[in-house]
């Protein structure tokens, strides 16, 4: 069973009394265990997919399926309990994961408060972040990069299933941002967790398992093993990526011609 599956979510939000279409026929399906950085300009939709996979909003029309239960049919008590359960988030803030008069051990060990509180996986998980001497600490007095860190040993106090995170080495230096994508991908790997990650880091989007990059809204390429591939949406719409723009710009026409194991794109000569 998947852990996340979109079937035509669309997202539309007001802004200044104007509709904003963010997300639009999104497909998509992530298996459990699997790491996906979620790439894409700023403003395509990424930070919003990960809100809908959060939990912290409904989509618009479309269906949202988290660990096998459809979000639509929750109510908000039981939508909680899954969110406090199972999902774990590192938002791009990182101080809003944080209580921040509280030390850095008890940020963690709070976090815990939906499973059974277990003080090792607190110090494991400061010390897999390079946060050992602080647990003391209040976590408004750490520096940003070190908020960061703590914010990820927080969303993975309780074990989810499912861990969200945007931007989570923004304020790192490559050294401490190895140190995430690692703890990342132990988790996936030794739990089982499920980690989308949404990145503008190379290192990051290099080291998980799969890319899924985000265009106007849409699902507009995907990338396994090193290699990218675009993907057919609804209706049989293609996005062509940027760097082939020179040679089918916005509004060209082009021929379609078939064969033996797919279809070609020609541009007709004006």
């Amino acid at each position: 069973m998947s852990m996340v599956r979109c079937d035509g979510v669309v997202q539309i939000y007001r802004a200044q009394d104007v509709e904003v279409v963010a997300l639009r026929d999104v497909d998509l399906v992530i298996d459990r265990g699997e790491t996906v950085a979620l790439l894409g300009p700023s403003g395509a939709g990424k930070s919003t997919l990960l809100w809908l996979l959060a939990g912290l909003s409904r989509p618009s029309a479309g269906r949202l399926w988290l660990d096998g239960v459809e979000v639509g049919r929750l109510d908000q008590r039981a939508l909680d309990r899954l969110r406090a359960s199972k999902i774990g988030v590192v938002l791009q803030n990182p101080s809003r994961n944080l209580i921040g008069y509280l030390p850095a051990a008890q940020n963690v060990a709070f976090a815990q408060r939906a499973v059974r509180r277990d003080r090792r996986r607190v110090r494991d998980l400061l010390s897999r972040v390079g946060l050992d001497d602080a647990g003391d600490r209040p976590a408004g007095r750490m520096s940003g990069g070190e908020q960061q860190r703590l914010a990820l040993a927080v969303a993975l106090a309780n074990s989810p299933r499912l861990l969200l995170a945007d931007e989570p080495t923004s304020q790192l230096d490559p050294g401490a941002g190895r140190r995430v994508i690692d703890l990342i991908k132990e988790s996936a790997e030794a739990e089982g967790t499920t980690a989308v990650v949404v990145t503008h880091d190379v290192a990051v989007s290099e080291a998980l398992g799969r890319t899924v990059t985000i265009r106007d809204g849409r699902v507009g390429s995907e990338g396994r093993r090193g290699e990218d591939f675009v993907v057919v949406g609804r209706e049989g719409a293609v996005q062509v990526p940027p760097e082939y723009h020179h040679l089918l710009p916005p509004g060209s026409m082009a021929r379609i011609e078939p064969l033996e194991d797919g279809v070609v794109l020609r541009r007709a000569e004006s």
